[in-house]
């Protein structure tokens, strides 16, 4: 099974999609893909680390490249986020574009028992960007509608409220 959990910045997503995992039976896997750049990068890391500590969560840190990562079969993996995914992807001399990150969520769907990934919402604020910034977004957007399209469960997290688009929660 595939869960999509889309929303804005502190939308409440994040915790929305540990739930989520957390009613799941089995192994789960915490696969994060932020990479830290600097003091600020890191404290961010470190406070997700706390924030899961004691759920049960293995984490795992991939920045690119999905399509390589082993995981066990029958997993429930947990993949935040996937705008930093497609950032990595995108800007990352070893990323491969945003192909990379849909061929390497198709690997993870292959293997695991249930995929949940966390997105963000981009483009409802307006689309008046350029350059890279324009790319991404852009990018960022293809990628969420495949997946959207992909997924049995789509839901969208706003002021901490969960609004399911498609599927039925588990």
């Amino acid at each position: 099974m595939f869960t999509l959990v889309i929303g804005g910045a502190a939308s409440g997503k994040s915790e929305f999609a540990e739930g989520h995992a957390l009613k799941l039976p089995g192994r789960r896997v915490y696969l994060a893909t932020m990479e830290p750049f600097g003091a600020e990068g890191r404290g961010r890391v470190e406070r997700h680390r706390c924030q899961r500590a004691g759920k049960g969560f293995e984490t795992v840190e991939r920045y690119t490249d999905l399509r390589g990562l082993e995981t066990l079969p029958g997993t429930n993996i947990l993949l935040e986020c996937l705008g930093n995914l497609t950032a990595n992807a995108l800007y990352s001399h070893q990323g491969g574009g945003a192909q990379a990150v849909l061929d390497g969520i198709g690997h993870l769907l292959s293997r695991s028992a249930h995929l949940t990934i966390v997105t963000n919402e981009v483009c409802s604020g307006g689309t008046d960007y350029a350059g890279d910034t324009l790319t991404y977004m852009q990018e960022l957007a293809r990628v969420n509608r495949v997946l959207a399209a992909w997924a049995d469960l789509v839901v969208e997290v706003v002021c901490g409220l969960p609004n399911v688009l498609k599927g039925v929660p588990v």
